[in-house]
């Protein structure tokens, strides 16, 4: 049953980022490191009302110009400002020019007052994630060839607009509410839980099924959904007494600690991906970095071939 179950979805490894306009340089050694150590993905955040970081798509672009096999995506995009018509031919864009080497994380928006500031009208949490979904409709309408496009939404309105001739890339969530939940069930395909709540949290524990109840409702398998935890914690030299703290958080180990937690985690609990942060929830430093991609990753592979094998 295990060995069917992991066999819908390779497992992916990556790591995260939060950079500054001066942090580009090492920035890209980071990602050019991570796509000759082999993990699968970086993630960069989106946040365009501040201007002392770089913008997520502008950077991704760049990156992956860059680099050979490493996927990029934002973790995740902000949506109201970007316009999901826009954005369906930018994510298609860049798999075209990288080879397919995009995901496009979705979220519905969060900082509602700094997203405003921008000049962007305000919606309810309830429209905005009406708009969240008619996005993911959308860029995926918009992808793939076939005749032009009509689409009708309350939101997003598009006229005889001829789809691009590339497949949508892979479409990742940061659902939290129960609303945004079953749109990503609906929809899309992937989800990142919010808060770096992990497999043993409340939080996934509650909200998984509600994803997985929406997908059955609409005729999808629920395992082709892929759950993709954002994990900081430390990588430590040695064994650490206690790997979670007492609320029962993550806090890291040593490198056979992590392996034993994530293998568990893959093929105990349905984890199907993992991104790498800081204890603090930023970018790893680049030695923990290297430990993550040629220690842990390699390890929980082998361990999981076996297991799907």
């Amino acid at each position: 049953m295990k060995g069917r179950e992991l066999s819908v979805q390779k497992v992916v490894f990556g790591f995260g980022a939060h950079s500054g306009i001066d942090d580009g340089p090492e920035l890209l050694r980071m990602v050019e490191q991570a796509d000759r150590d082999g993990l699968d993905h970086f993630s960069l955040s989106d946040h365009p009302y501040i201007g002392r970081r770089l913008d997520a798509y502008a950077s991704i672009g760049f990156i992956l110009g860059r680099t050979q096999q490493i996927s990029g995506f934002a973790n995740v995009t902000n949506l109201p400002t970007r316009p999901a018509p826009m954005l369906a031919r930018m994510v298609t864009s860049l798999s075209a020019l990288s080879g397919g080497r995009v995901v496009l994380g979705m979220g519905a928006g969060g900082l509602w007052d700094r997203i405003s500031d921008m000049g962007v009208p305000r919606l309810s949490p309830a429209d905005a994630v009406d708009a969240f979904e008619e996005a993911i409709i959308l860029v995926k309408k918009l992808s793939g060839g076939g005749p032009p496009v009509t689409y009708q939404g309350r939101h997003y309105q598009v006229d005889q607009i001829e789809p691009a001739p590339v497949a949508a890339p892979p479409v990742w969530t940061g659902s939290v509410g129960r609303k945004s939940l079953a749109a990503t069930g609906r929809v899309a395909d992937g989800w990142i839980p919010g808060h770096a709540a992990d497999w043993l949290s409340d939080r996934y524990r509650t909200s998984r099924p509600i994803i997985d109840q929406a997908a059955a409702a609409v005729g999808r398998d629920p395992h082709e959904i892929r759950t993709v935890f954002n994990l900081p914690g430390r990588i430590t030299d040695r064994p650490l007494p206690a790997t979670r703290d007492r609320e029962g958080r993550w806090i890291g180990g040593s490198v056979g600690q992590w392996v034993e937690e994530l293998t568990e985690a893959v093929l105990e609990h349905r984890a199907s991906g993992f991104t790498l942060f800081s204890p603090e929830g930023g970018t790893q430093d680049l030695v923990s970095l290297g430990h993550w991609a040629t220690e842990i990753v390699p390890a929980v592979r082998e361990a999981i071939a076996k297991e799907d094998g």
